[in-house]
């Protein structure tokens, strides 16, 4: 809000909630696009693969419509100021998990995304939160891999353990 040549508080569209506003009719549109283009499933019911992404993308386009329109009226409450360095802990801790965990693996790419997280909201020294996390991670993999066979990427540690129970 601001205030106008006479004195009075005047409203001014939010542009952060109008750009917010377009993502989520962006998105809207893809998941619409993208769902109306996925081969169809051979089936007769009205109910199929495709009836919930139509429903997400229905309630992301609302979203959209209803952030656009608070956006205009300028409805939105003042914003705290941002804390930059947690938000850059937690996308570079994302960013290293994504480009090594083929290489790597899940425990020791994960263990890493969980260190940095930890150091985000303020807990730990790295170098004890990354071996914790790795921990975690691990016991995790067993879970999913050992246990329920499925497949997570695997690294040093995983192949190691594989052979280990295997041979």
């Amino acid at each position: 809000m601001t205030f106008g040549r006479d004195g009075k508080m005047e409203r001014r569209p939010d542009r952060a909630a109008l750009l917010i506003a377009a993502v989520l009719a962006l998105v809207a549109v893809i998941v619409f696009w993208s769902t109306a283009n996925a081969p169809q499933a051979a089936g007769y019911t009205v109910v199929g693969p495709k009836t919930v992404p139509y429903i997400v993308a229905t309630c992301l386009a609302g979203l959209a419509i209803w952030t656009a329109i608070e956006g205009i009226r300028g409805d939105f409450p003042e914003r705290e100021e941002q804390n930059h360095p947690p938000m850059i802990w937690l996308l570079g801790g994302l960013l290293i998990q994504l480009l090594t965990i083929k290489t790597i693996g899940f425990s020791l790419a994960a263990g890493i995304m969980f260190a940095a997280t930890a150091k985000a909201f303020g807990k730990g020294p790295l170098a004890m939160t990354i071996p914790i996390g790795i921990i975690f991670s691990f016991v995790v993999w067993l879970i999913f891999a050992v246990g329920l066979q499925l497949t997570l990427p695997e690294g040093p540690v995983e192949i190691a353990v594989r052979s280990l129970v295997s041979g």
